[in-house]
C-alpha cells in the first residue's frame, strides 16, 4: 500500500506532499490540482513501463508541464493578496515524483539536457536525471538501497555501495535497465508492483467504446484500463471470486441483485 505521495514542479503543484491511507478521496474546486496528483501517478508508472520521456511529450513536453510560478510562495500569495506569478527560476529546473510504500518508496527527477544541447533532433526530451529506492517510510542514508545520478546507478552492497551500471540511457528509468532478479532484485520487484496499478478514469460508453465491442473472453482477475474485459472479470469474480460480494454491491447501487452485461459480446475460450 502507497503510504505517501510526492510531487514538485509538475503543473500547478509547487510542492506536494500528501500521505495516503487505504481509501483516499481528493476534493476541490475546478483548477485546484486534483487530476494533477492522479496524473504524477501515472507518470510513475510510465517510468516503470519506460515510457515517461513519451507521456510527458503527450502533454506537451517538460517545458508546457513544468510549475510556471514563483519559486517561493510568499504569505501574501497564501493569503490572496498577491497574484501566484512567475518571475524566472533561479533554481534548477526538475519535475520530481516519488512515493512511499509499505515495503519500498521510489524518487526520480527529470529535468532538460544540460547545455550546450548534443546534436540531436530531441533536444527537447527530458532526461532523468536522478532515481532512488529505499525502505522505510521516508528516503535517508541509511534506508537508501538503489540510487542513479545521471547514467550512474550504485546498489547497496550490505554496509557498502556497489556500481552496477555507468551507462544508463537518460531516456529510460532503471526499471527498464537493470531489473534483474539477480543483480537487482529490489528493482525488479518494485517495477512489478507498480507496473500492477490500474487507472479506470476513462471507460468510454459510446457505440464503439472497447467494453461494447466482441472479444474472446478468458478467466480475468483484474479488470483492463480500457474495460475491454469487462465481462469476463465479471464472470471471473461469479466463478472464483466473492459473488455475493458483488451482488450485494450492485444491489445497493441500483436496486437491482443483477446487472446485466449483455451489451459485450464475449465468446469464452
Amino acid at each position: 500500500m502507497l503510504t505517501t505521495l510526492a510531487v514538485a514542479n509538475y503543473r500547478s503543484l509547487r510542492s506536494v506532499t500528501l500521505p495516503l491511507s487505504q481509501l483516499n478521496v481528493i476534493t476541490g474546486s475546478n483548477g485546484s490540482g486534483k487530476s494533477n496528483l492522479y496524473r504524477a501517478l501515472r507518470l510513475i508508472v510510465e517510468a516503470a513501463q519506460g515510457s515517461v520521456v513519451s507521456a510527458l511529450a503527450r502533454e506537451g513536453g517538460l517545458s508546457n508541464t513544468l510549475w510556471a510560478g514563483p519559486d517561493h510562495i510568499t504569505p501574501e500569495m497564501e493569503r490572496g493578496a498577491k497574484p501566484i506569478q512567475g518571475s524566472g527560476s533561479k533554481e534548477p529546473v526538475g519535475l520530481k515524483l516519488g512515493f512511499a510504500g509499505s515495503d519500498f518508496g521510489y524518487a526520480l527527477d527529470l529535468g532538460f539536457p544540460p547545455p550546450p544541447p548534443p546534436a540531436s533532433a530531441f533536444t527537447l526530451d527530458p532526461q532523468i536525471k536522478c532515481e532512488a529506492i529505499w525502505s522505510g517510510p521516508f528516503l535517508r542514508p541509511a534506508s537508501a538501497l538503489v540510487e542513479r545520478r545521471n547514467s550512474t546507478v550504485r546498489l547497496r552492497d550490505k554496509r557498502e555501495w556497489k556500481v552496477l551500471a555507468t551507462n544508463l540511457n537518460a531516456f529510460e528509468s532503471i526499471f527498464t535497465q537493470i531489473a534483474d532478479p539477480h543483480r537487482s532484485p529490489e528493482v525488479l520487484a518494485l517495477r512489478d508492483s507498480i507496473r500492477a496499478w490500474r487507472f479506470y478514469d476513462h471507460f468510454r460508453t459510446d457505440v464503439d467504446a472497447p467494453a461494447r465491442t466482441t472479444h474472446v473472453g478468458t478467466r480475468t482477475p483484474i479488470l483492463s484500463h480500457d474495460g475491454h474485459d469487462l465481462a469476463a472479470a465479471w464472470q471471473t469474480i461469479l466463478e472464483i471470486g466473492d459473488d455475493e460480494a458483488l451482488d450485494a454491491a450492485v444491489t445497493d447501487a441500483t436496486g437491482e441483485p443483477r446487472i446485466c452485461c449483455n451489451f459485450c459480446r464475449y465468446i469464452f475460450a
